[in-house]
């Protein structure tokens, strides 16, 4: 049975040796901590970031609380975040400290600009680290697709890994702009860049203009209202392929939802895009534990031959 105590002595441990680079410090969500899927915790540079996912009572609220204090007294952080992810818009407070004017995760020494306040996402899924790897070492010279792009992160990986053209698409024009920061904060081509704010399953015909593409990257939400449910749009999305796509393009195609399973993609692929095979599905980060691979995140790999 994981304790308190065993929390504790984790994040005192991990916190140690801590640098700038973004850490999960303790992710109970994946269901590998008995009683703890509540809760996850965050080393982000000088900002100790926890989200609770479900209420708790309030002695072991207070309990940990008096050891979030603990290590904000360490020194090791200068500002404590508390988010509860189960309330309605998912309200965020500062509970220890000051936070500075900007805030940023930074990782592989690339920085990406974060709102930690008033935000259910904060501007950073974490836990895309190794798919942001992987287009960084496969964008060399590709002119590359970004489909449902958020905040870019994935354009200035491809930019850091020589991308020659990289377009980002994602309804929210909010998001997007927050891109253009991240690719300025990051010095990377901005006259490379292309965005629009558009609605992928409505500006196919626009998209397709700006191709074909050597590398695209299909990350959507598991359900959007109103837009984008995975169930039964993201095969509208492979079946356009054909139309968007190079000869030998690289598809990194992402599902983060609980519920569907690495095959739901791959029989997707066969239906819609027989000529993409599928080459690999990337590991998951170890620091993002679950006892199930297929409820975790899934990032599958395919290519056109």
């Amino acid at each position: 049975m994981y304790t308190l105590e065993n929390l504790q002595t984790e994040l005192l441990e991990k916190t140690e040796d801590k640098n700038e680079e973004f850490l999960r410090l303790f992710h109970g969500r994946g269901g590998s901590y008995e009683s703890w899927e509540f809760l996850t915790i965050d080393s982000i540079n000088s900002v100790l970031s926890i989200a609770y996912f479900d209420e708790i009572d309030e002695v072991l609220e207070k309990e940990l609380l008096e050891l979030y204090l603990r290590l904000f007294e360490t020194d090791k952080y200068k500002a404590v975040i508390l988010q509860k992810r189960y309330l309605p818009k998912a309200p965020s407070e500062l509970i220890f400290g000051k936070l500075a004017e900007n805030n940023y995760a930074i990782e592989n020494g690339i920085s990406y600009k974060l709102n930690l306040l008033n935000n259910q996402n904060n501007g950073f899924f974490a836990d895309m680290k190794i798919g942001r790897s992987f287009v960084k070492d496969n964008a060399k010279d590709k002119n590359v697709l970004n489909l449902f792009s958020y905040t870019c992160a994935f354009s200035v990986a491809a930019f850091k890994g020589g991308a020659r053209c990289v377009v980002n698409v994602d309804m929210s024009k909010k998001v997007l702009e927050t891109g253009r920061d991240n690719h300025r904060l990051n010095d990377v081509q901005i006259r490379g860049t292309r965005y629009m704010p558009y609605n992928i399953l409505k500006s196919f015909s626009r998209i397709k203009k700006a191709g074909p593409y050597d590398l695209i990257i299909i990350d959507p939400p598991s359900f959007q209202k109103g837009s984008f449910a995975a169930t039964k749009d993201y095969q509208k999305i492979i079946r356009r392929l054909p139309e968007l796509a190079s000869e030998q393009c690289i598809v990194l195609s992402c599902l983060n939802s609980p519920s569907l399973n690495s095959q739901f993609i791959k029989d997707i692929f066969t239906e819609q895009a027989p000529d993409f095979k599928f080459i690999k599905r990337l590991e998951n980060m170890r620091s993002f534990p679950n006892i199930d691979s297929e409820r975790a995140l899934k990032n599958l790999v395919f290519k056109n031959f």
